[in-house]
């Protein structure tokens, strides 16, 4: 089983009990951007012909843990009952996709969803006000000596910007 604890830009599974032994896993850490898609997924393929086990255990039907090449792509799994199963699609990963068990499945899609809409939120906001702060002619570049700027970033301040410009 895994559990799931979203933080600011990123989700941290938590590989808990045995399930790190059998998956040679203890922890991922996936940023936020990075996810594609979630959903539960009840039936996940853990038969005999469905991936080509890397690394970990496997007992076809009952239980699938570690790196398995499955699809055309390496893929994460921590299964033992399928019907907690969730399925986490990446980009820009080492796994094209995470198959993991939950305590609730639903739960967990929704507390992802939302983690990834309060994200984007955020990160939307942090753009704009990126924007209008480099559009603020008191933070013009020109304005502040690019010494001061390079040698003591943290000190520049209004006063310094106004007796530049006074200059």
């Amino acid at each position: 089983m895994v559990e799931i604890t979203p933080f600011h830009d990123r989700l941290v599974l938590e590989v808990q009990g045995w399930h790190k032994v059998w998956a040679l896993k203890s922890q991922l850490d996936i940023p936020l951007e990075h996810i594609k898609g979630v959903h539960a997924d009840p039936h996940p393929a853990m038969g005999w012909f469905q991936g080509l086990k890397l690394a970990g255990a496997d007992i076809p039907h009952i239980f699938r843990a570690g790196l398995f090449y499955q699809d055309g792509n390496k893929v994460f799994w921590d299964v033992r009952h399928p019907a907690k199963t969730i399925v986490i699609d990446l980009e820009d990963e080492s796994y094209a996709r995470l198959i993991i068990e939950v305590e609730d499945p639903e739960a967990s899609v929704q507390m992802i969803l939302e983690s990834i809409r309060n994200y984007r939120v955020a990160k939307a906001a942090a753009e704009a006000e990126l924007n209008r702060s480099l559009e603020d002619p008191l933070l013009d570049a020109k304005s502040v000596p690019a010494s001061t700027i390079q040698e003591h970033p943290q000190e520049v301040s209004e006063q310094q910007v106004s007796q530049s410009r006074s200059e």
